[in-house]
């Protein structure tokens, strides 16, 4: 009987062995098969397919490091610099004219850029797609609902959600903001990794504006630059991250920027004032991700007078009515972060 039992043992260990083998070898032939497909995009016969290899992996924190499999610093570094991005003037302010009077016919209809309040919630979200990606444009009416959802009294302690956030200031909507200190993709969320603006106060102004900033100020104007600590609270900016790179500035698309294909949030203001928030899912097969100059042209569709680009990848989330509406490209679920921008209960201002 013991003898029987033995057997039986060694048949499941012996056939338990096997699988493994199987499983590794299977794994093995994985990888070197992805790294087959890195090494032809990356010194294949295509540039632009090098460069987009290169900019996407150097713009995710946890696998950045594969560029250096195939490039030197110098290498990649001549790739990340691109065309280089081009200066503009300061936000004309004067450019945001929000309706005055009331409206006296409050029936569904069209705005200027085609859009429609069907439910009269003071909010459109209107699903994009473009060339290999698809995402979501959030347009909110009035701009004084929208603030930044932030815990000034937690950096360095705790790192919060989207819908974490939605829940404590009691908001209908949201987005990710900028970006929080990632070593290896694996941040908590808590240490803001670039200036940041809330209620008027400046935080870590020694940690600069990253690529580019954008902010709301008291008269719920965006605001998009590079500017320093004193030009924000000259310019009486309430809400405010660094992370960028500015995409549209008084009008105008800004420069042709060097960029991977990654998942995206971006945040900008139409000439009636109203806020959009866009993202863009990736790193899927419906939706590989965008570029920069995507999302250039998607805002500028829009009707973007001022837009600017905010942390991506996987903390890329959009929430509304209840859930988040868009595919977190996480693989390690939604993530904490320091920021985020939130739309506030229709009849409620962020001033309040």
């Amino acid at each position: 009987m013991i003898e029987k039992e033995k057997t039986k043992l060694r048949k499941a260990l012996g056939i338990a062995g096997k699988c493994m083998i199987v499983l590794l070898q299977t794994v093995l032939l994985l990888a070197v098969a992805l790294y087959c497909v890195m090494f032809v995009l990356a010194k294949g016969p295509s540039p632009t397919a090098r460069d987009i290899f290169v900019l996407s992996v150097r713009e995710t924190s946890a696998v950045y490091w594969l560029a250096d499999l195939f490039f030197t610093k110098e290498e990649i570094a001549a790739i990340e610099k691109g065309d280089g991005v081009e200066e503009f003037e300061d936000t004309d302010t004067s450019l945001i004219q929000r309706p005055t009077g009331p409206d006296t016919d409050d029936s569904p209809k069209p705005d200027a850029w085609g859009l429609i309040d069907e439910d009269g919630d003071g909010i459109i979200v209107d699903p994009i797609k473009g060339e290999g990606f698809a995402g979501y444009m959030m347009v909110v009416l009035d701009p004084s609902r929208v603030i930044m959802g932030s815990c000034p009294e937690d950096y360095d302690k705790l790192g919060y959600t989207v819908a974490q956030m939605v829940e404590k200031y009691d908001a209908v909507a949201g987005i990710n903001g900028g970006g929080f200190e990632d070593k290896d993709g694996m941040g908590d969320g808590s240490q803001p990794d670039t200036m940041v603006v809330y209620e008027g106060q400046v935080y870590y102004p020694g940690k600069g504006v990253g690529q580019g900033f954008v902010g709301l100020d008291e008269n719920h104007i965006l605001h998009v630059g590079r500017p320093s600590a004193e030009e924000i609270q000259a310019k009486k900016i309430r809400y405010g991250v660094g992370f960028g790179p500015v995409l549209i500035a008084n009008g105008e698309a800004v420069g042709n920027h060097a960029s991977g294909v990654n998942p995206r949030t971006g945040i900008g203001q139409r000439s009636d004032g109203a806020i959009l928030m866009l993202v863009i899912d990736g790193r899927q097969i419906s939706s590989v991700g965008a570029t920069y100059n995507d999302m250039q042209q998607v805002f500028l569709e829009y009707g973007a007078v001022n837009a600017c680009n905010l942390d991506g990848g996987s903390s890329t989330v959009m929430w509304y009515q209840g859930d988040y509406i868009n595919h977190c490209a996480s693989v390690t679920g939604i993530r904490r972060m320091p920021t985020t921008f939130l739309v506030l209960k229709e009849g409620v201002q962020g001033d309040e």
